[in-house]
């Protein structure tokens, strides 16, 4: 059965804010969105879920509704007019709510991802500029604007490594691969030895945040530390030239001497080890291969489903949530280079971000 939430607001006079239900499997989506007004009612519902608020003049109820225009809802006070779908990752789209809905259903939900080209395929789309825009305005909305800093309880394994393009010959060290930094919390979980009866303790991925890098040095390095992670936090490293100043920065940095070998790597950091390989195969199985210039925004995909993949039907409902108070960007932007993804707009800012309740 789907599943409803319910948030209640901090004075007792407040209006209750009732999330809308979430699908918890194929059938369940299937029966919630069998057309375009069951898709426009829920995507009402996450943008007021405690009921329709007039943008302009503040005025809280129901709104004057059109049969020849669904997605306008017309102040009953003001008179002013709101488009469901406006100042959302579906900004005048003139693509079927239901085909949104669909592409969010499985890029949340589905193990391996998907593609832009398979969700062309799947859902019928004409042309394939339109799913690969789709997909990318989806991406824009999974980084959440107000999220925390990890490692302020867990302690952190981080490493550079090189997502995307391929090596070019004859130059030793030379690559067309674009460094990305990976931070991984590791957590710890109890679990009972079935043969001994001990109860022993099991290191776990927790959280991870991910970002491009212009260069391998230390000062992308350093500007990520203050952006995606708590003062303070316990970072074990290998012993690369690029996180020597962490320690001055007040985190409590272990290095490793690896020498680049993989078997010390594993042994060591095994996290963020798990991490980088988990990403590369999700990059060469999925979309074998991306473009360096959309490397962040597959990162940022590749975290969201990361950090909620043992709640993937709850996914669907967070990404419909963080989507209606975003715009995505435009396909001209995507390939003129104008939009850029959220995480490398914080490494352009310049400043830690403040710490918040977010999970994300």
């Amino acid at each position: 059965m789907p599943r409803v939430a319910q948030a209640h607001g901090a004075c007792s006079n407040a209006r209750t804010r009732v999330l809308p239900e979430f699908p918890v499997n194929l059938l369940d989506f299937q029966r919630m969105f069998q057309n375009e007004a069951a898709c426009l009612r829920y995507l009402e519902r996450m943008r007021w879920p405690s009921g329709f608020t007039c943008e302009k003049c503040a005025t809280a109820g129901e709104p004057f509704r059109s049969a020849t225009r669904p997605r306008v809802l017309k102040c009953r006070s003001c008179l002013h007019e709101t488009s469901v779908t406006a100042g959302t990752v579906m900004h005048r789209t003139k693509t079927q709510l239901r085909v949104w809905f669909w592409a969010a259903y499985l890029v949340a939900t589905q193990t391996p991802g998907v593609s832009a080209l398979e969700v062309q395929k799947r859902l019928g789309i004409r042309r394939y500029e339109t799913a690969f825009q789709l997909m990318h305005k989806l991406r824009a909305a999974m980084v959440r604007p107000d999220r925390d800093r990890i490692g302020a309880e867990w302690p952190l394994e981080m490493d550079t490594v090189f997502v995307g393009g391929k090596h070019k010959g004859g130059v030793q060290g030379r690559t067309h691969k674009a460094p990305v930094v990976i931070a991984v919390e590791v957590r710890r979980k109890e679990e009972r030895d079935p043969q001994s009866g001990k109860v022993l303790k099991r290191a776990l991925a927790g959280r991870i945040r991910l970002r491009r890098l212009p260069d391998k040095s230390a000062g992308p390095i350093d500007q990520f530390a203050n952006d995606c992670i708590a003062p303070g936090a316990i970072i074990t490293t290998d012993d690369g030239s690029e996180f020597t100043n962490l320690c001055s920065h007040g985190y409590a940095h272990r290095a490793v001497a690896t020498r680049h070998d993989r078997a010390e790597m594993d042994a060591h950091l095994p996290m963020v080890s798990t991490v980088t390989a988990n990403l590369k195969a999700w990059i060469d199985g999925t979309f074998h291969g991306v473009r360096k210039q959309h490397i962040q925004a597959y990162l940022n995909e590749f975290m969201f489903r990361f950090n909620r993949r043992f709640y993937r039907a709850l996914s669907f409902r967070t990404l419909l949530g963080l989507g209606v108070h975003r715009v995505g960007p435009t396909y001209r932007g995507l390939y003129d280079g104008d939009w850029v993804p959220a995480e490398s707009k914080d490494s352009q800012q310049g400043a830690p971000r403040p710490g918040s309740v977010s999970t994300g």
